[in-house]
């Protein structure tokens, strides 16, 4: 089958979107069939801009261009999904969230709201046509039911190299790998470092935008023995801090999706996310692969300290973290299956 896949380019600005997108493109190939990736540059400001690319899309038809047909459309990202095509299968890693679920209706301009109004008609008028509508995960699924009254199929997928993650002994540290941004909470497990009572450390890697907070919020309670931001890091060092650590701690602000439970129970690692964490909380089960805890850093200490005080129970669950991962049949070949249903 000919295939051509349909995403987004942000400049300069890489994260796990990246390795969805290339991956499932990468699976189509090793699958058998012909697969081009098409991305278009994204900009989030000024509105205007959105407006054009809506309009663009909507103008292509990927039937047949230039006499080269294909055979299947699949869309991951907005706008993308406005493309035309018989056969187009959607699969959303997510909306444009500034305007559903992380909309500010307080401090919004007149061109936010225009914006708005126009996204949430594009992208009823666009999903609701596509063959099929798969979600990232069921909590993308839940946003496009709440705000677009659309039914989604959760489809998840795995890591990037899901085969090369491997445990190794616990040297003591809660490990939290994720870039640093406010909707990722790493502020929580730093306030969380000046309640504990064990000696565990704290590693958190990564760079991103709250960097200079994050140290300056370590150097005010004098953190700097306990609590260490590792700046950009290797998969190989990635995958190696997993291995070592005691547990992982991701409690992101309703996430999509977020490799990096995957990557714990990959790992064999317990994780401790949050209750109102989104993604992660469809593979965590509380007290059995990781904890789910509100978001509060009392909470947090406390658990922690619970991990390390019972070292061998916490070792089970990363164990029982990587049984449940390999039940959940999360794989490519699925994922092409799904995609490419003929039905």
């Amino acid at each position: 089958m000919r295939v051509l896949v349909t995403a987004n380019l942000v400049p300069f600005l890489h994260g796990g979107a990246d390795y969805h997108i290339e991956g499932v493109t990468r699976a189509l190939k090793e699958h058998g069939h012909e697969a081009e990736l098409l991305r278009f540059p994204f900009r989030f400001q000024p509105e205007s801009d959105i407006h054009r690319l809506m309009e663009y899309v909507e103008t292509l038809d990927f039937t047949a261009p230039n006499g080269q047909a294909i055979d299947r459309t699949i869309s991951l990202q907005f706008p993308g999904y406005g493309v035309n095509h018989p056969e187009h299968v959607v699969w959303v890693m997510h909306q444009h969230r500034a305007m559903y679920e992380l909309w500010e209706d307080d401090n919004a301009t007149k061109e936010q709201r225009e914006l708005r109004k126009a996204i949430h008609a594009f992208d009823k008028r666009h999903l609701g046509r596509a063959k099929a509508l798969f979600a990232n995960s069921r909590r993308v699924a839940e946003r496009m039911a709440t705000y677009n009254d659309l039914t989604a199929r959760p489809l998840y997928h795995p890591p990037f190299d899901a085969e090369r993650f491997y445990c190794d002994e616990d040297w003591g540290y809660v490990f939290c790998p994720s870039r640093l941004e406010s909707l990722k909470r790493q502020d929580l497990l730093i306030e969380a470092a000046r309640h504990l009572k064990s000696p565990v450390r704290i590693l958190i890697a990564g760079s991103g935008g709250q960097a200079e907070r994050y140290q300056r919020l370590i150097e005010k309670y004098k953190l700097s023995d306990r609590v260490r931001l590792t700046g950009r890091f290797s998969e190989a060092e990635k995958r190696a801090w997993y291995a070592h650590s005691l547990a992982v701690f991701f409690g992101p602000k309703d996430e999509d999706y977020g490799y990096i439970t995957l990557e714990a129970m990959l790992s064999s690692k317990p994780v401790i996310t949050c209750e109102d964490s989104g993604g992660p909380k469809e593979f965590v089960e509380h007290d059995e692969t990781g904890w789910v805890l509100p978001p509060e850093p009392a909470a947090i200490a406390a658990t922690i300290d619970e991990a390390y005080a019972n070292r061998e129970r916490s070792a089970e669950m990363g164990r029982a973290g990587l049984s449940a991962y390999h039940r959940a049949g999360i794989g490519w070949p699925q994922v092409v299956e799904h995609l490419l249903d003929r039905t």
